[in-house]
This record gives C-alpha cells, structure tokens and sequence, in this order.
C-alpha cells in the first residue's frame, strides 16, 4: 500500500533530530567495537563534496550581490517602461510581464534583506570570500564534475572494517583547517568507546592526503600521538615509479593547464641564481635584484627575499614566464631558505623523508582502500550524494546520519 512518507516528513524528522543523531551514532560505534569492527590499526581521514540544498547563482561576494540586485532592478524597470511605450500590448503579455517583473522584484529583494542582515565573511588572508543568499553556511567548490554549491563531509574511519569514526560537515573552510577539530573529536569518540582494548595510540597509524597538509597540521599530529603519513603535493612526483611515466606527466600537465587557464608555467625559485655567502640574486634574465629581507619569517622557517627592480621586470622580455600580471607597483619577488633555517628541519621536511620511504609509501598506499570506498557505498550504492536541509547544524546531523546507515550496514552483514 501507500506506506511510503512523504519526503517533507523524511525531511522534518531529520531536521529534527540533530541533538539524538550524535548519541544513537556513539551508540552504535560502541556495538561494533563489541563486536570487534574496529581494529586501531590505522584510521584514514577524507573530504567528499556533496551538493546543498542552494542554487550556486546566488552566491557572489557582497559586491557581486550589490551588481546583481541592481541588474534585476533595470530589468524589473524596462518591463514597467516598455509597458508605459506601448499601450496596444494584450492582456496575456501584460499579464506574463506582471509576473516576470514580480518576480525580479522578490529576487531584489531577497537580496536586499540579505545584505542588511548579514556580515560579508572573509577568508584567511582577509578578502571578502563568496556568500550564499539561501544558505549562507555553504560554499562554492569545484569538483571533477564542475563547481558545485555544497559541503566538504570530512570523514575519519577505521580500516579493519571502513567503520566511520567521526564526521562532520564544513562549508567555507579548506581541508587543511578541518583536520585539528576532526583528530580532537576522534579521541573523544574512541575514549567512550567502553573497549577491554585499549588503544595503543603510538602505533595507531593515521594517513591523509595532500589537502590537509601543512607545516601547522603537521606540527599537531607529531603531538597527537598518531604514527601520522601525510602526503604532500609532490609526493607522487618526487617517485620512482613516476619519473619515466609519460602518461603522468601528461596529465600532470593537463591539470596544471586546466587550473592556470591555459597560461604557461611560471618561474620558479629554483631558476633564480642565488649566492647565500654574498646575499645576492640575479633573475633567469641576468638582471640584478634588489634584497629585501634577510630573515622573512614565513611557515616557521626565516628566508632571504628579493625582489626585481620594477624598471626591469616592466620591459623584460621573460614577462609572461615570470609573473601572472604585468608589473604596477613592484617586479617580481623570490625568496629562498637562509642557511639556519636549511640546518633546522621543518615538520615538512621529516614528513618527507618518512613517506618518500619504503614503509611510508606502503603504509600511505592503504590510505584509499580505507577511506575512498566508503563515500563510494554511501553517494554512489545509497544514493545520498545530496543534503536536503540548510545551515551547518542541519546538515551536520544528516552528514552523520547517512554514516550511521553505512555502520548499521557493515554491523549486520558482520553478524551473517
């Protein structure tokens, strides 16, 4: 019969239920660590972008919103215009324009509102980031399949039996700030776990990939007592494996084509002439550069920067291979590492070497097979590739809820 709810039913009863999903999803993680699931061999963390309920076209920084609202407010006016020329139109174009001009008035409006209530976000490096008008906690992201409007579900699972450990919804935050709250709610996830095993977290190996790699994150894990392998973005580069493959560097270069626009690469430091006993520098042109700082802190390490004399980098003919823009209030800058901070070792530096190992490689190598699988079964083999709600908390609850199906799952077929 018609037994089936009605989805706004499905969607109160979500929405609803974000304070006992948490708990139920504790509760369950306990049971399958009774039944001996999770192994605290090695735990993997991932991101999956997932589509919002909220259209991408009405996002734009609170200048972009400003244009928009003011580009439908001529269009509503050239309708009102075009009625008062044109007396002989009939009723049914009157009334269809009437409707369209309607509507172009509620979309200013919407806007208006938006404006005057809310305060324009910024980002890391403090300039304005993109805001959504209809749910202001998500954000624009490009996915292989395009941009989206959505959330990064940040995940962390056990590999013995990919049981999902912790999860949590983000919207415009990168991965790289995700990974300190994530790691500090796993330990207070595994220390409810009621287990006669404890876990031994100096041998409990945790893997990531190059999103959540920074010198901060790193330093943190080197703390956290996890025996941590995170990648960084040469870590296939700088493999064996991958040095005489043809097929990598061309689609290496394809990506890199794709994010640039189709611009060519640039200058890097390493083709700068560089003299660390004279402290000085000279561009891939041969022209003198003038320096600039001697011990520029940056990432916990101190550098020597230079920068080009503007004079020069205006009528260079390397331009277009050494800087994105063409030159206004300054030439060109390259910094490089001065020699106490070569001597002193970054967290970066100590990942490398214990990655670019033999066992690093094989223990990062189990990193997909953990983790990737799980948002395969959950977007692909469950169909729950899209957030139906709106707001951080909401969809947090749901983000959690579709792990709580996917351990549910891996509980009952282990009971067969």
């Amino acid at each position: 019969g018609d037994a089936q709810p009605h989805y706004t039913s499905v969607a109160n009863f979500v929405a609803n239920m974000k304070d006992q999903i948490e708990p139920l999803f504790t509760q369950v993680l306990m049971i399958c660590d009774r039944e001996g699931l999770i192994g605290r061999n090695m735990f993997a963390i991932d991101g999956c972008k997932i589509r919002s309920n909220a259209s991408k076209e009405w996002s734009g920084t609170f200048d972009e919103l400003e244009r928009k609202q003011a580009k439908l407010r001529r269009a509503s006016q050239r309708i009102l215009e075009r009625h008062q020329a044109q007396d002989s139109l009939g009723e049914d174009e009157v009334a269809h324009d009437l409707k369209q001009k309607d509507k172009l008035d509620k979309s200013a409006e919407k806007i208006t509102e938006y404006l005057a209530t809310h305060q324009e976000k910024t980002g890391s490096k403090g300039k304005p980031v993109k805001s959504n008008i209809i749910d202001p906690d998500s954000a624009k992201m490009t996915t292989s399949k395009g941009t989206i409007q959505g959330y990064n579900g940040i995940a962390i699972n056990d590999d013995k039996h990919q049981i999902i450990l912790q999860a949590q919804a983000w919207g415009s935050v990168g991965e790289q700030q995700t990974l300190e709250p994530a790691v500090t709610q796993l330990k207070q996830q595994l220390d409810k776990l009621t287990t006669q095993k404890k876990p031994n977290e100096h041998t409990t190996k945790f893997t990531a990939d190059s999103g959540f790699n920074s010198e901060a994150n790193l330093e943190f894990m080197a703390q956290s007592g996890f025996d941590s392998y995170i990648a960084d973005n040469q870590f296939r580069k700088r493999n064996p494996l991958f040095k005489e493959s043809e097929t990598y560097e061309t689609e290496q270069e394809k990506r890199r084509l794709k994010r640039s626009k189709g611009r060519p690469r640039l200058f890097t430091s390493e083709y700068f002439h560089y003299d660390g006993t004279t402290q000085t520098c000279r561009c891939p042109a041969g022209n003198e550069m003038w320096c600039s700082g001697t011990n520029v802190k940056s990432g916990n390490q101190e550098y020597a920067r230079f920068c080009g004399y503007l004079k020069d980098c205006k009528v260079c003919p390397l331009q277009q291979q050494c800087m994105r823009k063409p030159p206004k209030d300054r030439g060109r800058q390259v910094q490089f590492l001065n020699d106490q901070s070569r001597k002193k070792l970054s967290y970066g530096d100590k990942m490398k070497t214990k990655i670019d190992s033999p066992i690093g490689r094989r223990q990062y190598s189990k990193r997909l097979g953990a983790i990737e699988p799980v948002f395969g079964n959950i977007t692909v083999n469950k169909g729950m590739n899209k957030f139906t709600l709106r707001g951080q908390e909401k969809v947090n609850a749901q983000w959690q809820m579709y792990f709580l199906v996917h351990n549910i799952e891996k509980l009952r077929n282990s009971l067969h």
